[in-house]
């Protein structure tokens, strides 16, 4: 085995600065685009509990405002039915993927009117519900049925107002 001397071996791992210079670049521009795209959205706002957070974007005028002069809106914000209660992490990972998808849609012009609530978020919604009035549906929970309680049969529009 031939040995290899340090000072070839240094010149082997080296990497050209310009090759240094274009990745802080990158990196830079990246970091520069996210903080400038998360102070434009109020992303801040939406690590809160205030409801106004959801204003933001005027897709959601609706709901707010049928939230607002609903039943619900003294006694409950936005986060205590669309967020999970089980723990922060599951709180914070779903209003990762929903403030994602929303960003996304929102800015694509994706999304449908009137928007439509998604499978994950119609769970984590049943559960707020029972999580919340654990004493009235204990009684009448068919979990262990193929025919689970289903709040928003019958409930649908009582968060919003409608």
């Amino acid at each position: 085995m031939q040995e290899v001397s340090p000072e070839a071996r240094a010149s082997r791992r080296s990497v050209p600065l310009w090759v240094w210079l274009a990745l802080a670049a990158l990196i830079g521009a990246i970091v520069g685009l996210g903080a400038y795209t998360f102070a434009y959205a109020e992303g801040a706002s939406y690590l809160t509990n205030d409801p106004d957070a959801c204003m933001n974007c005027h897709v959601m005028r609706d709901q707010y405002e049928g939230w607002l002069h609903g039943p619900h809106s003294t006694v409950a914000a936005c986060n205590d039915c669309h967020a999970p209660h089980n723990s922060v992490v599951a709180k914070y990972a779903v209003k990762g993927i929903n403030g994602f998808r929303h960003s996304l849609m929102f800015t694509t012009g994706a999304f449908e009117e009137p928007i439509r609530i998604t499978g994950m978020n119609l769970n984590v919604t049943e559960h707020a519900c029972l999580y919340c009035h654990a004493d009235v549906t204990a009684a009448m929970s068919h979990a262990n049925t193929a025919d689970p309680t289903d709040c928003l049969l019958c409930h649908g529009g009582i968060g919003h107002g409608r």
